[in-house]
């Protein structure tokens, strides 16, 4: 069984054993080290604060997290997200996010979001940290390539690019609403 719901502290053990996958082994995050649970924790809490933070649990088990965030954090970008999405390695490729993003979207939509944005490690040519994947699972759920860095993030002895994928997913109207 597949539910989607709200992340919760009690959460974070997992999610950090999902993310600390991607930090040792991939160029998907530029991060260099998995951060403390408690830095963690708190990051989740200030996200909650104003952005839905989720999770998909597949037989009870936490297969992924996805969360919205300020996308360059000044008062006229209100209505524009910056998105974040990671799933367990081995629960790629069957849909979970799909369904998670979907939900993410739905939340952010009801909450009056308009712009929803993607800030992605591209590689050069793919390679065995970092592929196209994430790029074309975006593009797949209807994001645009609107820009691209170029050797702007440096890991495993490489540099990688980082492109900016945008959705629209609300009307932009005149008065602002």
């Amino acid at each position: 069984m597949i539910i989607i719901r709200d992340a919760v502290p009690a959460d974070v053990p997992r999610l950090l054993e999902i993310y600390d996958h991607y930090v040792k082994n991939t160029a998907i995050t530029f991060d260099y080290d998995t951060p403390a649970a408690d830095e963690f924790r708190q990051k989740m809490e200030k996200t909650l604060r104003r952005y839905p933070y989720l999770v998909i649990e597949r037989d009870g088990r936490i297969e992924g997290y996805a969360y919205a965030g300020p996308f360059v954090g000044r008062a006229a970008y209100a209505r524009s997200c910056e998105m974040t999405i990671y799933l367990d390695h081995s629960a790629q490729k069957e849909g979970l996010g799909r369904m998670l993003y979907e939900a993410l979207e739905e939340r952010l939509r009801a909450a009056g979001m308009l712009n929803l944005y993607a800030c992605i490690g591209m590689p050069d040519k793919d390679d065995e940290y970092l592929t196209s994947n994430s790029a074309d699972f975006h593009a797949h759920l209807g994001y645009i390539k609107v820009g691209e860095f170029h050797k702007c993030g440096y890991k495993f002895g490489r540099w990688y690019n980082m492109v900016w994928m945008e959705k629209i997913i609300g009307e932009h109207r005149e008065d602002g609403t």
